[in-house]
């Protein structure tokens, strides 16, 4: 009986961690969205790591977030209240605009690369 009343105190405090995680990335996707006249964004699955949120704002610039868990992802995405792509193609990856600082990192050079605002 003790290992029950342990075992639901458990998953409690988990799923309250959970919540507050999710509730963090929430505020950060509406931060980005209210940055970028608005936001899209798709989640795609890292493993063990957790989930990748790709924003891409209105006006074309993107960033990402990690989540711990795909199921936090999605709680995080529903709570801001943006629009979910199943998968990042067609109209929505038109929309990313990239500029040198992608371009030298696609080129193999990690840090130091310019930035975007030329």
């Amino acid at each position: 009986m003790a290992e029950t009343a342990e075992t639901q105190v458990e998953n409690g405090r988990r799923e309250a961690r959970a919540e507050r995680r999710a509730a963090k990335l929430a505020k950060e996707i509406g931060a980005f969205s209210k940055a970028h006249g608005g936001a899209e964004g798709q989640l795609a699955y890292l493993g063990q790591m957790g989930a990748r949120i790709v924003l891409v704002g209105e006006d074309g610039d993107w960033g990402d977030l990690v989540a711990p868990t795909y199921e936090i992802a999605e709680n995080a995405a529903r709570k801001a209240g943006i629009t979910m792509h199943e998968s990042f193609d067609g109209d929505f990856a038109a929309k990313v605009r990239t500029g040198p600082y992608e371009w030298t990192r696609m080129a193999g050079i990690q840090v130091g690369g310019p930035s975007n605002k030329s």
